[in-house]
């Protein structure tokens, strides 16, 4: 796939990405500051935002923001044209111990910040008539798997919020869907091998091929770049009459 195969011009637009100082919220931000956009990079990392800021200097606005300071988060998204909710974490235990407060966190992040920067952005995007909402879901909003009872449920969530921010934002030209990867060569991925190899009983070397790509029929990890160019496809204007819909980037997880 070459770099930008999509053809996207946000000349004059303001996009906000969460969770941009790595992985695919890096990815993100870099495709949309490509494409015009000036993009307000949040993340906890500022090390990682400072990297961002350097690789695009006159597109790229660093903020650091921890997403549990909710207000915060909704006054954050003020004034912006395009939202990329990707931000997330992910905890591997099986339910009985799974811990609460792990729960809690996953869910304020992951379902409740995206809620609160979508009620931040609406106004001014109702306001001027146009909008995108693209919220990076997964494989993992549309398929359970065991021992990820947290990120699952805020999955879920996040694809219902987004088809709700579908129905109401139509008429007034925002659109809102999700991009739902599979596992993506990320450092959250890569954090979760060890805890996959603890919860399923498997060495490492094994999670990859058995776990992750056990239900795929294309035998890769997708690559934050094909995410990124995805979401910049629903951000152009050919995609104006996509809204409400999950896009999965899952190598045919989901046709099984």
């Amino acid at each position: 796939m070459t770099p930008h195969s999509v053809t996207l011009d946000l000349g004059g637009r303001t996009a906000l990405v969460t969770g941009a100082a790595s992985g695919i919220g890096r990815a993100c931000a870099l495709r949309l500051a490509a494409a015009g956009a000036k993009v307000r990079a949040v993340d906890r990392d500022a090390a990682g935002l400072d990297a961002l800021a350097e690789a695009a200097p006159d597109a790229v606005e660093p903020l650091r923001l921890d997403l549990t300071e909710l207000d915060a988060a909704e006054q954050a998204a003020t004034g912006i044209d395009v939202l990329v909710n990707n931000a997330g974490l992910q905890v591997v235990r099986p339910l009985e111990s799974f811990p609460q407060d792990a729960f809690r966190l996953i869910l304020t992040v992951m379902l409740e910040a995206p809620f609160r920067l979508i009620r931040g952005a609406l106004p001014h995007m109702y306001g001027q008539g146009w909008g995108r909402v693209v919220n990076v879901s997964s494989v993992h909003g549309l398929r359970a798997s065991a021992y990820k009872a947290a990120y699952v449920s805020a999955k879920h969530g996040l694809e219902g919020l987004s088809k709700v921010t579908a129905l109401e934002g139509a008429a007034h030209g925002v659109t809102s869907n999700c991009v739902s990867p599979a596992y993506v060569r990320t450092p959250l991925v890569e954090r979760q091998i060890a805890d996959q190899a603890r919860a399923h009983g498997i060495p490492e070397d094994r999670v990859v091929s058995e776990v992750m790509l056990g239900d795929s029929a294309v035998k890769r990890l997708v690559e934050p770049e094909e995410v990124a160019e995805a979401v910049a496809y629903l951000c152009g204007p050919q995609a104006g009459a996509i809204t409400g819909s999950s896009l999965p980037l899952d190598g045919g997880w989901t046709a099984h």
